[in-house]
């Protein structure tokens, strides 16, 4: 099997678990260098990483570029994206920067792959909350075409980063300890609270924050369907992580709810979790580190005509971020686009 050349921009949350899927998944790399704003050493996946300074001449030979990003920021490929891809780098950007650029495909392997037949370069990784909700929601579009989806997400502070992480975990200490609460990555402390606010306002549409306009955006160009009628609220929840979602999702057609089970049942990269009389439904303490997409709850709305209504769990670091811009990858080697 041939061998690549590949990097990771970025070291912190995204970028370690990138290094670990790559390594995880048996990518058919040769060279597997870190770069990131400073040089040091860090110690990923078990193994001494010299991460090395971001510059332009360091995509020299590189076959994969994976720039990690960060939610809710600009990220390094605004930079360095592009030149990397002068040097003849594929470059697969998990950040927010190009996703709605005409000319830069937005992939998830298991339901778009022939839109990376269009790429210049670049591949841009959907937001994590789309991804775990089109997983669940593209099969069954397939069978009886979208009309309406109505999205409410539960999102863990990891999408937020490692300094969310701590943040969190040093609320927990200073509740127990009845101490006053440090806050300083929220607007608001996060421990025993919600926060219905992810991102910054919207000019795209009045009211909503950016996570949310990104979920309705980059839903109708990863399913080529400009009209279907999307609605998010996006909340950031006290839980590590793993991404939930309760979602309503409208059809042309009546859907049958034995069918959708099953069709989700033998959808690759989803696992069905369904057994509400057993209490038996996906839980984020559980999905956490899984490849999988887990849903549950499917049920008929009492809301809706020809509509279901289920419960969406998936890793977002992994999933929804690390491992699906890794399967892009694996995705262009097996379509002969390398």
């Amino acid at each position: 099997m041939k061998k690549y050349n590949v990097c990771v921009v970025g070291a912190g949350l995204v970028g370690k678990k990138m290094v670990e899927v790559l390594i995880e998944r048996n990518f058919p790399f040769d060279q597997l260098k870190v770069f990131a704003t400073r040089e040091r050493e860090e110690i990923i996946a078990g193994k001494n990483f010299n991460v090395l300074k971001t510059t332009d001449s360091c995509f020299e030979g590189i076959d994969f570029a994976f720039f990690a990003g960060t939610e809710g920021e600009k990220g390094a490929s605004l930079e360095f994206a592009w030149k990397a891809v002068e040097k003849g780098a594929i470059v697969i950007d998990n950040g927010g920067d190009f996703r709605m650029h005409p000319d830069v495909p937005l992939v998830i392997p298991e339901i778009n792959p022939e839109h990376l037949n269009q790429h210049k370069g670049l591949i841009a990784n959907p937001n994590c909350s789309t991804i775990i909700m089109l997983m669940a929601v593209a099969p069954l579009h397939k069978k009886y075409r979208l009309r309406r989806i109505i999205a409410s997400t539960y999102q863990a502070v990891s999408g937020t980063g490692s300094k969310a992480l701590e943040e969190l975990e040093t609320q927990i200490h200073q509740y127990v300890e009845e101490k006053n609460f440090t806050v300083n990555v929220y607007p608001h402390r996060i421990f025993l609270n919600v926060l219905p606010h992810i991102g910054s306002l919207s000019d795209r549409f009045e009211g909503y924050y950016s996570e949310e306009v990104k979920m309705i955006l980059e839903t109708r160009k990863i399913l080529g369907c400009q009209d279907i009628m999307i609605s998010a609220t996006c909340v950031r929840v006290p839980v590590l992580n793993g991404h939930s979602e309760a979602i309503s999702v409208q059809f042309e057609s009546c859907p049958d709810i034995a069918t959708c089970r099953e069709i989700l049942a033998s959808t690759e990269g989803v696992k069905l979790l369904d057994e509400p009389e057993n209490s038996c439904y996906p839980l984020p303490v559980d999905v956490s580190g899984k490849d999988d997409v887990f849903v549950g709850r499917i049920r008929k709305s009492t809301a809706l005509e020809n509509a279901i209504e289920m419960w969406v769990v998936g890793d977002n670091i992994k999933k929804g971020a690390a491992q699906n811009a890794v399967q892009i990858a694996e995705k262009m080697i097996e379509m002969h686009l390398v």
